[in-house]
């Protein structure tokens, strides 16, 4: 389950997600009297909730058989009727909902080469707020409901956004952009009626770190710690302090700021990773808590555990062991999970994390279990383009976009094989996303290092993705590749698997998802049919929901499916 979010003027009111009925929904909670009730049901699952300021409504995005295209809706906390949240607009992608207490919502949706951001009031008709070509979505909107936050990349660099705050008539009231390769992401006003300062993200430091920023008298406030690792936060329901969660190789701290004093305490938590993690009223902090062992529990700095997730609990797995390996851009970060009852050097998969700005942690993983279970080890790197490491580690992919991750992969395989962790005749490239797309560019760039390769969702084609992918993504594909396909034709193919399918000698399993407007199945037709037509021995599995899975037994049949895959390919008997 996710951890509740409480509504600010009523905190005893909180929605959650869970999957506890075999689908990710959303539930409501009602603190004060320990009541919860179911409050969507849908066949794909719900990925999106809100809840408003007040208490009064829940919010939740409705897509169209999980392809995240759709509307948003609302229902009464307490129940009743469902209604949509803004019924004049046309569907499109979710990019955002922000909400006052004064009843003013603003929803951002994109659709047909447009990102719009609308304003809703007291049943009115909607009216845009803000409109561009390039991608943008609405941060949070100030307790008084007058001002309006919204990350953009007007300046072309969608990796790297400009936060700016107007006024409900569309005014600027004051922009921060930090100029090329430093991005300024908005993330929360300050909780306290009257009090108009913004919590941002900044990188000047190389790193993530929070701005507190009053956009009217443009007065800021760095918030820089010692620490190493990348920093993201929230205020506290008073708006005194700050609560810093500080991400330092695949570990998570929690720290409190002092506002008024500059003063910065540890909380204490427990060794692991925390996803999530929100203050109460009263001081406390709750927050979503795993390691690779332990499976995720919502906890409390008073010692207690704020809810149990219902049904049986996950059984535990193995510790992750931490590697530091020399690849051709600088160290790289390595987590392997080694079975139990068993000899190295092991059948291995290396399990390439999606993103690419995201990145592997001591985090619990169903997937990473089920395989360490199936006696395989696991080996995930945190190539360059992950995040927790920098901004230039970060930023790394430029120009040979694919090649540079599979660089330090290849690093990395090395370094286990000559020290007998894994066994080099039984390893398996896998992924999911950008891990998946990966998967494809190695098995046809590195065709002899890999057994056999499973990518679910993949890229196949650059060019043919950009086509017919989510506008979101499009932004993101001419930000990270230096414009669109006509712009940079060749830099598209380059960094496509399917230029490289011909060389491929591995079988392949790849799963995709026929409603996914992130991993379009057109492109992944087209490099299955090359693959046909050299012969090249492959498997597919089509399924009818998005990557995200919210049904749990699709995300059953998946992993046995790829389970079994990689044991038709390769033994997980000693030699």
């Amino acid at each position: 389950m996710s951890l509740p979010s409480w509504a600010r003027l009523a905190p005893n009111r909180s929605i959650y997600r869970s999957n506890v009925t075999g689908t990710w929904e959303v539930y409501a909670w009602d603190r004060a009297t320990g009541a919860t009730r179911q409050v969507t049901d849908r066949p794909k699952g719900t990925a999106y909730a809100a809840i408003d300021p007040t208490g009064q409504w829940i919010y939740w995005f409705a897509d169209t058989d999980g392809d995240d295209f759709g509307m948003w809706w609302r229902q009464p906390f307490t129940g009743g009727p469902n209604e949509p949240a803004a019924p004049d607009l046309a569907p499109g992608q979710p990019g955002g909902i922000a909400m006052s207490p004064t009843g003013v919502t603003a929803i951002t949706l994109a659709s047909e080469g447009t990102f719009k951001i609308h304003v809703i009031a007291g049943g009115e008709p909607s009216r845009l707020l803000y409109e561009h070509a390039e991608a943008a979505w609405v941060s949070d909107m100030s307790m008084d409901g007058e001002l309006v936050a919204i990350n953009h990349g007007e300046y072309g660099d969608f990796r790297h956004p400009a936060l700016r705050v107007v006024r409900q008539s569309g005014e600027v009231v004051g922009e921060l952009h930090d100029g090329a390769g430093k991005g300024v992401i908005g993330l929360t006003f300050a909780p306290v009626p009257g009090d108009r300062r913004m919590l941002a993200l900044h990188e000047r430091r190389q790193r993530h770190e929070p701005l507190v920023w009053d956009p009217v008298t443009g007065e800021q406030r760095e918030i820089w710690l010692r620490d190493s690792g990348d920093l993201t936060a929230e205020w506290y329901h008073d708006g005194r302090g700050l609560l810093l969660r500080r991400d330092d190789r695949a570990r998570t701290y929690l720290h409190r700021y002092d506002l008024a004093g500059g003063g910065l305490t540890l909380i204490e938590t427990p060794h692991g990773v925390i996803d999530e993690a929100t203050p109460r009223p009263g001081g406390h902090v709750e927050y979503s808590w795993s390691s690779a062992s332990r499976p995720p529990v919502i906890r409390s700095t008073n010692g207690q555990v704020v809810m149990n997730a219902g049904g049986p609990a996950a059984p535990p797995s193995v510790p992750v062991e931490d590697l530091d390996v020399e690849g051709p851009g600088g160290r790289v970060h390595v987590l392997v999970s080694r079975p139990e009852n068993s000899v190295a050097p092991f059948p291995a998969v290396f399990l390439l994390h999606g993103g690419p700005t995201t990145h592997d942690r001591d985090a619990f993983s169903p997937e990473v279990a089920a395989w360490v279970d199936a006696g395989f080890a696991v080996v995930r790197v945190n190539y360059r383009g992950s995040t927790g490491y920098g901004s230039a580690w970060r930023d790394a992919l430029h120009g040979e976009v694919g090649h540079i991750e599979l660089s330090d992969v290849a690093a990395v395989r090395q370094y286990v094989v000559e020290r007998g962790i894994v066994d080099p005749e039984r390893l398996v490239l896998a992924g999911t996303a950008w891990g998946g797309y990966l998967t494809l560019l190695g098995l046809g760039t590195q065709p002899g290092m890999w057994a056999a390769g499973i990518a679910a969702v993949p890229i196949a084609c650059h060019q043919t993705s950009y086509e017919d992918e989510a506008e979101s993504l499009r932004a993101y594909h001419r930000a990270l590749l230096g414009g669109s396909p006509d712009e940079q034709s060749e830099r598209y193919a380059a960094s496509s698997p399917i230029t490289y399918v011909d060389q491929v000698k591995s079988p392949v399993l790849i799963l995709a998802g026929e409603n996914d407007l992130r991993c379009p199945l057109r492109q992944i037709e087209k490099y299955v049919a090359q693959l046909a037509e050299h012969g090249r021995e492959h498997e597919v599995y089509t399924y009818d929901a998005v990557r995200g899975n919210l049904v749990v037994a699709e995300r059953l049949a998946q992993t046995a499916l790829q389970l079994e895959f990689a044991r038709k390919h390769v033994s997980t008997r000693g030699h």
